[in-house]
């Protein structure tokens, strides 16, 4: 194979923080190739120069063989580099078919086409979707979209750049349902097979051994190993990725078996909202994990969002009986202040009237030390990498000290290491008397970390049962039944 795209010395730096240090890597056409690394080891910013996002300090980076050094996203989509970023850059309030062509719009005598603009947005969205892109509508609000959606709108959007040489996708499955992600492999295949180059990051390890060709481990900014996946374990890549921390045990963690739920902090009796969820009874005790699985679209996070007060309820009965705080799925657009610093953001649900700066440090600080997270308490929250953002959203919860955290998709775009870490930190709280009711699109994580797991199905949700009668295939089969 032919090299498309290869990057020697590669190094950026925000003031005294070093995110990249000689970085190589190396990209052939019609390959899938991982970027792999915990949250916080230079993948955003690896992608962010390859975007047009940011300029490098040093290095070069050659595409097909000849200098590239985009000034902008824009130059990097011109000369063939479309990069998906896990962190949506959606216009909420234009159409998806403008979203669509947007800075490339077709023009006739002046005007904006419209109708090669609907070809176009209807071409790319039957791309992605294949016989289900009916189900995205052009002209709809892409703000109305859920979050797995308006994903799927980020991609069909790469894809509709003309000349892609190069396609890059950040954690494209994070919101995505099986049947979605399962689109999204074949495409991605069917991608490289036409000899695109796919640089795929992510951080579920059995997608990436199913999907890519080869890989490259970034940790701390610097590329500490590569080859084929083929040769290599997913012991020996955590390792890669982690390093002693992947030697890190699990014994703080609490055995669900060895909790004892108490009294009822909160209940629902045939709740339904002005669409979803439509039929909603469940208890949930202090100290359990309580998990709500289910595809996207059944209501899983309509359901949150009514109990927490952020949609309306039309019928039914919800008793609350103790302090309840939120983590939205939506991280950039409502789960974390992204112009504030960490201590701010951290602090901000429970904030004095007078704020003394040494008390809020010290507070960010015990948090950043609990949840692990690369950043210092001054650091503006839009300079960490997604999974650090997420913790930060997390770490306000714990500030907070609510009773009953409402959670959606906790894990989501968080490394392997620290996805364990996040599992284990729940299993305490719950331990420690906290009621928690965990949302994710991993079943897996539902089964390793929950008391008890319902499934939501079309807005219905069914009987909570232990989890030792749930398996991850008998979730799947039920949340996907007709």
């Amino acid at each position: 194979m032919s090299t498309r795209l290869a990057v020697s010395g590669l190094t950026k730096a925000f003031g005294a923080t070093r995110a990249l240090v000689r970085v190589d890597l190396e990209v052939h056409a019609g390959e899938v190739h991982a970027v792999l690394g915990e949250n916080g080891a230079g993948k955003s910013t690896l992608m962010g120069v390859l975007g047009g996002v940011l300029v490098a300090d040093a290095g070069t980076v050659l595409l097909d063989g000849q200098a590239f050094r985009p000034r902008s996203p824009g130059a990097a989509r011109d000369a063939g580099v479309s990069v998906v970023h896990q962190e949506l850059a959606i216009c909420p309030h234009l159409s998806v078919e403008d979203n669509l062509v947007l800075g490339r719009e077709p023009s006739r005598f002046g005007l904006v086409d419209r109708k090669v603009v609907r070809a176009t947005a209807e071409k790319a969205l039957r791309e992605v979707l294949g016989s289900a892109a009916s189900r995205i509508d052009p002209a709809s609000a892409a703000g109305s979209l859920s979050v797995a959606d308006q994903q799927l709108v980020e991609i069909a959007r790469a894809l509709a750049v003309p000349g892609t040489r190069v396609l890059v996708l950040d954690e494209p499955t994070s919101s995505l349902a099986k049947d979605d992600a399962e689109r999204l492999f074949v495409l991605v295949r069917g991608l490289a097979e036409r000899g695109l180059a796919v640089l795929y990051v992510s951080h579920f390890l059995d997608e990436v051994r199913r999907l890519c060709d080869r890989y490259t481990v970034l940790r701390d900014g610097i590329t500490v190993g590569s080859g084929a996946i083929a040769d290599v374990g997913n012991d020996d890549l955590v390792e890669l990725m982690a390093g002693d921390r992947s030697r890190r045990t699990t014994a703080s963690a609490v055995d669900a078996s060895t909790r004892t739920p108490g009294e009822v902090v909160l209940s629902t009796s045939h709740l339904a909202g002005a669409r979803l969820p439509r039929d909603v009874t469940f208890e949930l005790r202090r100290g359990e994990i309580l998990g709500i699985a289910g595809l996207v679209g059944s209501g899983r996070t309509e359901l949150l969002r009514s109990i927490f007060g952020l949609e309306p309820v039309r019928s039914g009965a919800l008793d609350a009986r103790a302090t309840m705080g939120m983590l939205s799925e939506d991280r950039k657009g409502e789960g974390i202040a992204l112009g504030l610093s960490v201590a701010d953001n951290v602090t901000l649900s429970r904030m004095p009237a007078v704020v003394l700066p040494g008390a809020q440090r010290r507070a960010t600080e015990a948090r950043i030390d609990e949840l692990f997270i690369k950043a210092t308490p001054e650091q503006a929250a839009l300079e960490l990498s997604g999974g650090n953002q997420q913790k930060v959203a997390l770490a306000r919860l714990l500030h907070q000290g609510a009773d009953v955290l409402l959670l959606d998709e906790p894990t989501r775009g968080v490394d392997v290491a620290s996805k364990a870490e996040i599992l284990a930190l729940l299993e305490r709280l719950a331990a420690g008397g906290k009621a928690i009711v965990m949302v994710s699109s991993q079943f897996a994580e539902l089964v390793r970390a929950c008391d008890r797991v319902a499934v939501m199905r079309r807005g219905v949700l069914g009987p909570a049962r232990p989890v030792a009668e749930r398996t991850e295939a008998m979730l799947l089969e039920e949340a996907s039944a007709p």
